[in-house]
């Protein structure tokens, strides 16, 4: 067959199935040729050398397939099985798959290099920035918590999702909403309840009307960006500070 690696293949059962021994069928199947627009029967037998009846000749010494413990280890020396299992089993799709070990091991690099990115961030970013990433994970439990344990949970946030962690800490207002929460938590400015006015907490002047239908913190952060909102941003920053 054209374009058939020659290696061993591993074969294991879906949904987590790993019966003892598992059998599955071996003849009688049919199999659709559509270069040939018919139906071709199936039968393996390891004396022969197609899986095809009508180009097998002789006797035919069939062979049980069996699953032990999920799964099945098939050397390159049975390309017979292997193709079976891979390309022409009707329950192919359905009742197993092949265990790809070099797209596992992609898979594991990419992921394993994620992780060190998102790590190697946790070390490079100032607290304030590492404060805000939290703060998408904890909300508002953040001002109870000391420099250290904002750290530590970053670590830990990298660790187990680091594409996460990586997208949250890349986005260009975080910083911002992080500090339009800490300015409200502070008592610096207030945000009426029905959540639409941001207003000086000290003498009641409105700062800025939140757009209908958005999140007001997101609001707030893009207003802290124009000409008139980098003044109040300063002021906030001063009284933080």
């Amino acid at each position: 067959m054209k374009n058939w690696e020659i290696k061993d293949r591993t074969y294991i059962l879906k949904n987590g199935m790993s019966p003892l021994t598992y059998k599955i069928k071996s003849t009688g199947m049919l199999w659709f040729d559509e270069a040939k627009g018919i139906n071709r029967e199936i039968r393996y037998a390891n004396n022969q050398k197609s899986l095809f009846v009508d180009e097998q000749d002789g006797f035919a010494q069939l062979k049980h397939i069996v699953f032990q413990d999920g799964a099945i280890v098939v050397p390159k020396s049975q390309p017979l099985l292997q193709q079976l299992l891979s390309l022409y089993h009707p329950d192919r799709l359905n009742l197993w798959e092949e265990i790809d070990n070099v797209k596992e091991a992609v898979d594991d690099i990419s992921i394993i290099e994620l992780e060190l990115e998102a790590l190697k961030l946790v070390q490079e970013l100032d607290i304030e920035h590492l404060e805000a990433i939290l703060r998408t994970e904890v909300g508002s439990e953040i001002v109870n918590m000391s420099s250290k344990e904002i750290k530590r949970d970053c670590y830990l946030f990298a660790k187990n999702d680091p594409e996460l962690f990586i997208e949250v800490a890349k986005d260009e207002d975080i910083k911002l909403r992080n500090l339009a929460n800490r300015c409200v938590e502070a008592g610096i400015v207030k945000l009426t309840d029905d959540n639409t006015v941001f207003k000086w907490s000290t003498n009641g002047k409105k700062i800025m009307t939140v757009p209908f239908d958005e999140h007001p913190y997101a609001a707030f952060a893009r207003f802290l960006k124009t000409d008139e909102g980098v003044d109040v941003m300063k002021a906030i920053e001063k009284k933080l500070s």
